[in-house]
Protein backbone atom coordinates (compact mmCIF):
# COMPACT_ATOMS: atom_id res chain seq x y z
CA UNK A 1 0.00 0.00 0.00
CA UNK A 2 2.85 2.37 0.85
CA UNK A 3 4.43 1.71 -2.55
CA UNK A 4 1.15 2.37 -4.33
CA UNK A 5 0.62 5.66 -2.50
CA UNK A 6 4.16 6.94 -2.97
CA UNK A 7 5.19 5.38 -6.27
CA UNK A 8 2.05 4.71 -8.32
CA UNK A 9 2.63 7.86 -10.39
CA UNK A 10 5.72 6.16 -11.88
CA UNK A 11 3.61 3.32 -13.29
CA UNK A 12 1.60 5.47 -15.73
CA UNK A 13 4.42 6.42 -18.15
CA UNK A 14 5.92 2.93 -17.77
CA UNK A 15 2.64 1.32 -18.82
CA UNK A 16 2.54 3.60 -21.86
CA UNK A 17 6.11 2.65 -22.70
CA UNK A 18 5.32 -1.07 -22.28
CA UNK A 19 2.26 -0.84 -24.55
CA UNK A 20 4.23 1.04 -27.22
CA UNK A 21 7.10 -1.45 -27.10
CA UNK A 22 4.76 -4.45 -27.37
CA UNK A 23 3.11 -2.90 -30.44
CA UNK A 24 6.46 -2.03 -32.05
CA UNK A 25 8.11 -5.38 -31.34
CA UNK A 26 5.07 -7.41 -32.35
CA UNK A 27 5.39 -5.79 -35.74
CA UNK A 28 9.03 -6.84 -35.90
CA UNK A 29 7.89 -10.41 -35.18
CA UNK A 30 5.51 -10.20 -38.16
CA UNK A 31 2.55 -9.87 -35.82
CA UNK A 32 2.78 -13.53 -34.80
CA UNK A 33 3.38 -14.38 -31.16
CA UNK A 34 5.68 -17.40 -30.73
CA UNK A 35 3.53 -20.22 -29.32
CA UNK A 36 4.26 -23.38 -27.30
CA UNK A 37 3.18 -25.09 -24.10
CA UNK A 38 5.74 -23.00 -22.16
CA UNK A 39 7.02 -19.53 -23.00
CA UNK A 40 10.33 -18.77 -21.31
CA UNK A 41 11.12 -15.09 -20.83
CA UNK A 42 14.81 -14.26 -20.39
CA UNK A 43 15.65 -10.77 -19.16
CA UNK A 44 19.08 -9.43 -20.13
CA UNK A 45 21.16 -6.28 -20.06
CA UNK A 46 24.80 -6.05 -21.22
CA UNK A 47 25.88 -9.56 -20.22
CA UNK A 48 26.49 -11.26 -23.59
CA UNK A 49 28.52 -14.20 -22.24
CA UNK A 50 26.12 -14.89 -19.40
CA UNK A 51 23.15 -14.54 -21.75
CA UNK A 52 24.47 -17.23 -24.08
CA UNK A 53 24.88 -19.62 -21.15
CA UNK A 54 21.36 -18.85 -19.89
CA UNK A 55 19.89 -19.41 -23.36
CA UNK A 56 21.77 -22.70 -23.70
CA UNK A 57 20.35 -23.88 -20.37
CA UNK A 58 16.83 -22.96 -21.52
CA UNK A 59 17.09 -24.55 -24.97
CA UNK A 60 18.77 -27.61 -23.43
CA UNK A 61 15.69 -28.56 -21.40
CA UNK A 62 14.41 -32.12 -21.60
CA UNK A 63 10.95 -30.56 -21.99
CA UNK A 64 11.12 -29.40 -25.58
CA UNK A 65 7.71 -27.81 -26.19
CA UNK A 66 8.72 -24.26 -25.39
CA UNK A 67 9.58 -20.95 -27.00
CA UNK A 68 12.26 -18.69 -25.56
CA UNK A 69 11.81 -14.93 -25.71
CA UNK A 70 14.89 -12.86 -24.83
CA UNK A 71 14.09 -9.27 -23.84
CA UNK A 72 17.08 -6.93 -23.82
CA UNK A 73 16.60 -3.82 -21.70
CA UNK A 74 18.06 -1.48 -24.29
CA UNK A 75 21.68 -2.57 -23.89
CA UNK A 76 22.03 -4.30 -27.27
CA UNK A 77 21.90 -7.97 -28.17
CA UNK A 78 25.00 -10.00 -29.11
CA UNK A 79 25.11 -11.08 -32.73
CA UNK A 80 25.92 -14.75 -32.16
CA UNK A 81 22.82 -16.10 -30.44
CA UNK A 82 21.93 -19.75 -31.14
CA UNK A 83 20.19 -20.55 -34.40
CA UNK A 84 17.13 -22.29 -32.99
CA UNK A 85 13.57 -21.84 -34.30
CA UNK A 86 12.28 -21.75 -30.72
CA UNK A 87 14.36 -18.63 -29.91
CA UNK A 88 13.30 -15.02 -30.46
CA UNK A 89 15.16 -11.96 -29.18
CA UNK A 90 14.07 -8.34 -28.99
CA UNK A 91 15.56 -5.10 -27.68
CA UNK A 92 13.66 -2.31 -26.00
CA UNK A 93 14.09 1.05 -27.71
CA UNK A 94 15.89 2.40 -24.65
CA UNK A 95 17.07 1.24 -21.26
CA UNK A 96 14.14 1.42 -18.85
CA UNK A 97 15.71 -0.20 -15.78
CA UNK A 98 12.44 -1.71 -14.53
CA UNK A 99 12.61 -5.52 -14.60
CA UNK A 100 8.84 -5.90 -14.35
CA UNK A 101 8.21 -3.88 -17.53
CA UNK A 102 10.78 -5.89 -19.51
CA UNK A 103 9.33 -9.20 -18.31
CA UNK A 104 5.80 -8.01 -19.13
CA UNK A 105 6.90 -7.28 -22.68
CA UNK A 106 8.17 -10.85 -22.99
CA UNK A 107 4.95 -12.28 -21.59
CA UNK A 108 2.82 -10.23 -23.95
CA UNK A 109 4.88 -11.07 -27.04
CA UNK A 110 4.38 -14.83 -26.55
CA UNK A 111 1.45 -17.27 -26.45
CA UNK A 112 1.50 -20.33 -24.20
CA UNK A 113 -0.30 -22.25 -21.49
CA UNK A 114 2.50 -21.57 -19.01
CA UNK A 115 5.20 -18.94 -18.57
CA UNK A 116 8.66 -19.42 -17.06
CA UNK A 117 11.32 -16.84 -16.24
CA UNK A 118 15.11 -16.79 -16.33
CA UNK A 119 17.57 -13.95 -15.77
CA UNK A 120 20.73 -13.80 -17.85
CA UNK A 121 23.11 -14.56 -14.97
CA UNK A 122 21.27 -17.69 -13.81
CA UNK A 123 21.04 -21.24 -15.16
CA UNK A 124 18.44 -23.99 -15.29
CA UNK A 125 19.26 -27.66 -14.81
CA UNK A 126 18.14 -29.75 -17.82
CA UNK A 127 15.08 -31.14 -16.02
CA UNK A 128 13.75 -27.85 -14.64
CA UNK A 129 10.76 -27.40 -16.96
CA UNK A 130 9.93 -31.12 -16.99
CA UNK A 131 9.86 -31.15 -13.18
CA UNK A 132 7.63 -28.08 -13.00
CA UNK A 133 5.24 -28.94 -15.84
CA UNK A 134 4.79 -32.51 -14.58
CA UNK A 135 3.67 -31.15 -11.23
CA UNK A 136 1.36 -28.62 -12.86
CA UNK A 137 -0.32 -31.37 -14.88
CA UNK A 138 -0.47 -33.96 -12.08
CA UNK A 139 -3.72 -34.62 -10.23
CA UNK A 140 -2.94 -34.50 -6.48
CA UNK A 141 -3.52 -37.77 -4.65
CA UNK A 142 -5.62 -36.03 -1.99
CA UNK A 143 -8.10 -34.72 -4.57
CA UNK A 144 -6.97 -31.11 -4.18
CA UNK A 145 -6.99 -28.86 -7.27
CA UNK A 146 -3.96 -28.82 -9.51
CA UNK A 147 -1.60 -25.94 -8.78
CA UNK A 148 -1.59 -22.92 -11.07
CA UNK A 149 2.07 -22.23 -10.41
CA UNK A 150 5.01 -24.11 -8.95
CA UNK A 151 8.49 -23.04 -7.98
CA UNK A 152 11.40 -25.39 -7.46
CA UNK A 153 14.36 -25.12 -5.09
CA UNK A 154 17.36 -22.94 -6.02
CA UNK A 155 21.07 -23.57 -5.53
CA UNK A 156 22.46 -20.14 -4.68
CA UNK A 157 26.09 -19.96 -5.80
CA UNK A 158 28.79 -17.31 -5.57
CA UNK A 159 30.70 -16.06 -8.66
CA UNK A 160 33.53 -18.57 -8.05
CA UNK A 161 31.04 -21.46 -8.15
CA UNK A 162 30.87 -22.07 -4.40
CA UNK A 163 27.49 -23.24 -3.14
CA UNK A 164 26.19 -20.68 -0.66
CA UNK A 165 22.95 -22.45 0.23
CA UNK A 166 19.85 -24.10 -1.20
CA UNK A 167 16.69 -22.02 -1.00
CA UNK A 168 13.79 -24.43 -0.59
CA UNK A 169 10.82 -23.00 1.31
CA UNK A 170 7.28 -24.46 1.08
CA UNK A 171 4.73 -21.91 -0.02
CA UNK A 172 2.92 -20.18 2.81
CA UNK A 173 1.08 -16.99 1.91
CA UNK A 174 1.21 -15.63 5.45
CA UNK A 175 4.97 -16.18 5.61
CA UNK A 176 5.40 -14.67 2.15
CA UNK A 177 3.84 -11.45 3.36
CA UNK A 178 7.01 -10.57 5.28
CA UNK A 179 9.74 -12.95 4.09
CA UNK A 180 11.45 -12.88 0.71
CA UNK A 181 11.75 -16.48 -0.44
CA UNK A 182 9.89 -16.04 -3.76
CA UNK A 183 11.78 -15.53 -7.03
CA UNK A 184 10.73 -15.86 -10.68
CA UNK A 185 13.73 -17.93 -11.83
CA UNK A 186 12.37 -21.24 -10.44
CA UNK A 187 8.73 -20.30 -11.15
CA UNK A 188 6.51 -21.78 -13.87
CA UNK A 189 2.98 -20.35 -13.83
CA UNK A 190 -0.24 -20.77 -15.75
CA UNK A 191 -0.83 -17.82 -18.06
CA UNK A 192 -3.74 -15.78 -16.71
CA UNK A 193 -4.53 -12.02 -16.74
CA UNK A 194 -3.03 -11.79 -13.23
CA UNK A 195 0.37 -13.00 -14.44
CA UNK A 196 2.04 -9.64 -14.87
CA UNK A 197 4.65 -7.71 -12.94
CA UNK A 198 4.21 -4.38 -11.22
CA UNK A 199 5.20 -1.37 -13.30
CA UNK A 200 6.06 0.78 -10.28
CA UNK A 201 9.62 2.07 -10.46
CA UNK A 202 11.44 0.64 -7.46
CA UNK A 203 14.86 1.68 -6.23
CA UNK A 204 17.00 -1.02 -4.66
CA UNK A 205 15.87 0.18 -1.24
CA UNK A 206 12.16 -0.36 -2.00
CA UNK A 207 10.62 -3.67 -0.89
CA UNK A 208 9.05 -5.87 -1.87
CA UNK A 209 10.70 -6.32 -5.23
CA UNK A 210 8.41 -6.65 -8.23
CA UNK A 211 9.01 -10.42 -8.52
CA UNK A 212 8.11 -11.15 -4.90
CA UNK A 213 5.08 -8.86 -5.20
CA UNK A 214 3.88 -10.56 -8.39
CA UNK A 215 3.97 -14.09 -6.98
CA UNK A 216 2.32 -12.98 -3.74
CA UNK A 217 -0.41 -11.17 -5.68
CA UNK A 218 -0.87 -14.11 -8.09
CA UNK A 219 -1.37 -16.44 -5.10
CA UNK A 220 -4.40 -14.43 -4.00
CA UNK A 221 -6.57 -16.26 -6.56
CA UNK A 222 -4.25 -19.03 -7.78
CA UNK A 223 -2.84 -22.10 -6.09
CA UNK A 224 0.96 -21.93 -5.74
CA UNK A 225 3.06 -24.91 -4.64
CA UNK A 226 6.72 -25.62 -3.99
CA UNK A 227 8.63 -28.56 -5.48
CA UNK A 228 11.64 -29.20 -3.20
CA UNK A 229 13.97 -30.27 -6.01
CA UNK A 230 16.92 -27.97 -6.84
CA UNK A 231 16.67 -27.23 -10.57
CA UNK A 232 18.08 -23.68 -10.74
CA UNK A 233 21.56 -22.26 -10.17
CA UNK A 234 21.05 -18.71 -8.92
CA UNK A 235 24.10 -16.46 -8.96
CA UNK A 236 24.60 -14.41 -5.82
CA UNK A 237 25.98 -11.64 -7.98
CA UNK A 238 27.58 -8.59 -6.31
CA UNK A 239 27.28 -6.80 -9.67
CA UNK A 240 23.55 -7.48 -9.98
CA UNK A 241 21.48 -4.74 -11.59
CA UNK A 242 18.47 -5.76 -9.53
CA UNK A 243 19.47 -7.17 -6.11
CA UNK A 244 21.53 -5.58 -3.34
CA UNK A 245 23.18 -8.71 -1.96
CA UNK A 246 24.88 -6.81 0.85
CA UNK A 247 21.37 -6.46 2.33
CA UNK A 248 20.56 -10.19 2.11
Amino acid sequence: MRNKVLLSHTAVPLRRFEDAEVARLAGALDGSRPRATVATVILTYRRPHDLRRAIDSALGQTFRDQVVMVVDDGGGLPGDLPDDPRLSAVSLSRNIGVAGVSRNVGIRLTASDYVAFLDDDNLWHPGHLETAVSRLREDPADGAPRPDAVYTAMRRVTPDGTLRDILSVPFDRSAARNNSFLDPNPLVARRTPELHFSRIRRGKEVAPREDWEMIFRYSRRHRVEHVPVPTVDYLVNPDSYWTSWEQN
